[in-house]
């Protein structure tokens, strides 16, 4: 497979802090890799570096050959690129529909924000990706009447409405009940299997990240630890001293 994003000896420095330690990874197209490491180990830093959150002090990020170091993350969604965020950024006080079709109405297009909301390709969309997702029981619900799970769902499914290349997801299971883990990540997997769609997810549930990812990448102090199935990353002896502590 080819690779759909590239990134080149990215370095970032906070004062004294090293957040990424000249970061190099080809992903390719399809891959479902989840970013491990224990908090401050490089993962977010790393997923706003290619989002366009943060800017490399060193280093270039490619996109399908494209350099897209320098541009913002509204330019990089519109490249192709999404994500969702650790804390889901939804509108508490709007129903789950709506909030969906503010998502997907949302673009560069000629028509204006009002008008594309009320077209009839924003509301089949809107309404495709919610019983995709399996939310179609909550469409007419408040957010803030949510359990934690169906927000993370509807998160990603409002990071998925404008058919995005890659898809970023950070700790998608974080603040998920135990019960609710499994299935959300179930549905996410079912619903994103019918789109043509790099994954990059940030993981701390070693469980998760066995059974969903196709490849992990370890990261320790900035740099990457390690690199591989799943099987291989979480046997290494590195890996396991200073990521999951399951070393002897």
């Amino acid at each position: 497979m080819s690779a759909i994003l590239c990134a080149r000896e990215l370095s970032k420095h906070f004062g004294a802090v090293v957040a990424a330690d000249q970061v190099s990874i080809d992903i390719a197209a399809g891959e479902h890799v989840s970013l491990i490491g224990s908090n401050g180990a490089g993962k977010t830093t790393f997923v706003n570096l290619i989002t366009g959150y943060l800017k490399p002090d060193h280093g270039e990020i490619l996109l399908e050959g494209r350099d897209i170091t320098a541009l913002g993350p509204t330019q990089i969604t519109q490249l192709g690129v999404a994500r969702s965020f650790q804390i889901p950024q939804l509108c508490a006080e709007m129903s789950v529909l709506d909030n969906m079709i503010v998502a997907a109405a949302c673009g560069d297009g000629a028509l204006s924000f009002w008008k594309r909301a009320h077209t009839q390709a924003t509301q089949q969309r809107a309404h495709a990706l919610l019983e995709r997702f399996g939310l179609n029981a909550h469409a007419a619900r408040r957010v803030a009447e949510l359990p934690g799970g169906v927000r993370k769902l509807l998160d990603i499914a409002m990071a998925m409405t404008h058919r995005p290349k890659i898809l970023l997801l950070d700790e998608p299971t974080s603040g998920v009940s135990t019960e609710e883990k499994f299935p959300m990540m179930d549905t996410v997997t079912a619903a994103l299997g019918s789109e043509a769609v790099t994954v990059l997810f940030v993981e701390h549930d070693m469980d998760i990240v066995t059974r969903y990812a196709t490849r992990v990448v370890a990261f320790y102090s900035g740099r990457i630890l390690a690199d591989g199935t799943p099987a291989r990353v979480l046997a290494d002896d590195e890996v396991k001293r200073y990521v999951t502590g399951t070393a002897h």
